[in-house]
């Protein structure tokens, strides 16, 4: 027998990248689309992860070319940057799209 409502369009799921979607990573990205850039010190503030977290979780951004990091000294202390790319803000836009897609498929 055929149901009366389709259900909800998965197929957006088969657009969700991987990159973006782990929950550490898509905190770093969401709050880094709202400004130009963020130090180190500012993002383990606002997502509570730990500098070794921290770390691991920029360099696969890094990796993807969705963030670069800027490393300098301020006086004798290491200071770093972390800047969302063109392509990251893409990236995250994407995401962003499909997981509307997906929640504005769903009833109710």
């Amino acid at each position: 027998m055929g149901s009366e409502h389709a259900g909800p369009d998965l197929s957006a799921l088969t657009d969700i990248d991987e990159v973006v979607h782990a929950p550490a990573r898509l905190a770093l990205l969401t709050y880094l689309y709202v400004v130009e850039s963020a130090d180190y010190v500012f993002l383990i503030r606002l997502t509570g992860l730990s500098w070794g977290n921290l770390a691991t979780h920029l360099a696969k951004l890094e990796k993807a070319n969705y963030v670069t990091v800027t490393k300098e000294f301020r006086g004798k202390k290491p200071h770093s940057t972390v800047k969302l790319t063109a392509r990251g803000r893409a990236a995250f836009s994407d995401y962003k799209a499909s997981l509307q897609r997906l929640l504005g498929s769903l009833p109710g």
